[in-house]
């Protein structure tokens, strides 16, 4: 699977041609369907020489990621008109791609740090280079002082295993697993909440989404997330000790953050605000759900995250056709687009659904794995579940009704019901998100018969 990484790398060359745009954006869906159907998805590792092997939880992203990447920049068609910054533009975003395959196929330590801290560079570029407001500069400090503060003790235990075990495998850890040291477990976990992130560190990331653009916020909530919950999935088996004494601590943690983040995101006036808040709410479940350690939270946790990361993507999309028509993310700017848009209000209706797990979208079967999980270890949690559903719905439906009813913005009646190209990318967002619960229920299947 080496030849994938190649394949990433050797897109760059593709910049000198004419129509390079055009040419990257359709090599990425060659390669998604290259590795979605070529590969088989089995129980174990699919070796890929040079340290390099994928799970079929790093295959599930890489596939994300295949997918995700095209509809970035089918969003930025507009972009393209820019000279030569579009260039520069899709350079970042194959950086991206090739640092996101190592982090989810590579299993040497230090490598995957590496690359986890590298996935800041792009997205740092992106946000101060082709952000909206002057802002910028703060939001892009703000994600650049968070994850990389976090991530300094990791480094540091990294290179202490280094020098004690003379490994930096994931497998052959040697005595860090171990010692039996609270703080060694909260500065492994401590760098992947604060990427994931959850209640008390996510204040970076809404920030983040509302000004940077469209394609850095759909691969903030798509993929960056993500990586997250991967490192969390990796490193919870480290040092077991501590995570068997302190797991009824994560939950309540988790799921008391995305009760209070669902009631702040019905007060939000920003849609892109809104949407970055119901990540947090999304994420602080899929924590809980990997750090219960049983096979049905860690497949549910991971069915959320590919789910989230179609449907929040898309929602983005969804924000920035309003935003490039009437100049404003308000939601009360941004009312009466069922008068305006009618056809558009379809998708608001489908993504929205799905975002708040109506059936048969993806998320609803991960939801149902993280509440069997989650309330396997105290039925007392189903307290702050039933928060959570309440909520969701609640900010959902109040997102939905603001933008398509109430009275409109009439400054902006003069423009189109939208082009070919949105339709075309709020469709490839929509039919993998519902029509890959299929594929969820075998994963779950396959999470049952394997070996976390």
């Amino acid at each position: 699977m080496l030849n994938f990484l190649f394949s990433i790398f050797f897109m760059v060359f593709m910049l000198f041609f004419r129509s390079g745009w055009e040419l990257v954006l359709n090599f990425f869906f060659v390669l998604f369907f290259i590795f979605f159907f070529t590969k088989s998805l089995g129980l174990g590792l699919m070796d890929m020489g040079s340290g390099l092997s994928v799970d079929m939880y790093g295959y599930m992203l890489i596939s994300l990621c295949f997918w995700i990447f095209p509809l970035m920049m089918l969003a930025s068609l507009t972009m393209s008109n820019y000279g030569s910054y579009n260039k520069l533009f899709v350079f970042m975003v194959v950086f991206l791609l090739l640092v996101l395959y190592l982090v989810f196929s590579c299993q040497d330590l230090m490598l995957f740090y590496i690359s986890f801290e590298a996935s800041l560079i792009p997205i740092f570029i992106m946000v101060f280079g082709w952000g909206y407001q002057p802002e910028r500069l703060q939001a892009g400090l703000y994600m650049l002082f968070y994850t990389l503060m976090a991530s300094m003790p990791l480094l540091l235990l990294i290179l202490y295993n280094v020098g004690v075990s003379q490994s930096g495998d994931f497998f052959m850890l040697g005595k860090l697993s171990e010692e039996k040291n609270f703080y060694v477990y909260i500065y492994f976990v401590m760098a992947f909440l604060v990427k994931l992130p959850v209640f008390f560190f996510h204040l970076w990331l809404p920030k983040a989404h509302v000004e940077a653009p469209v394609s850095g916020s759909m691969v903030l909530a798509a993929i960056l997330l993500k990586l997250g919950g991967y490192g969390l999935f990796k490193v919870i088996g480290l040092v077991v000790h501590e995570q068997v004494s302190a797991v009824w601590l994560w939950p309540v943690f988790g799921l008391f953050g995305s009760g209070v983040l669902g009631v702040l995101s019905i007060r939000q006036f920003d849609m892109k605000a809104l949407i970055a808040y119901s990540s947090v709410v999304h994420m602080g479940m899929v924590m809980s759900g990997l750090m219960s350690m049983s096979l049905v939270g860690i497949s549910g946790a991971f069915i959320v995250m590919v789910g989230h990361g179609l449907c929040s993507s898309g929602l983005f999309c969804l924000v920035n056709v309003i935003y490039e028509r009437i100049g404003s993310r308000s939601i009360l700017l941004g009312s009466g687009m069922l008068m305006l848009m009618p056809s558009m209000a379809l998708w608001w209706f489908l993504l929205l659904s799905s975002n708040m797990s109506a059936p048969p979208s993806l998320n609803l079967l991960g939801e149902i794995n993280l509440m069997i999980s989650i309330v396997g270890m105290s039925f007392y949690m189903m307290i702050f579940l039933s928060m959570i559903l309440f909520f969701s719905g609640g900010y959902n439906l109040y997102l939905y009704s603001s933008v398509q009813h109430g009275k409109t913005f009439w400054g902006s009646v003069s423009f189109s019901c939208g082009r070919l190209s949105e339709y075309h990318l709020f469709f490839l967002h929509w039919v993998p998100l519902n029509y890959m619960i299929l594929c969820g229920y075998v994963f779950s299947y396959l999470c049952s018969l394997s070996k976390i």
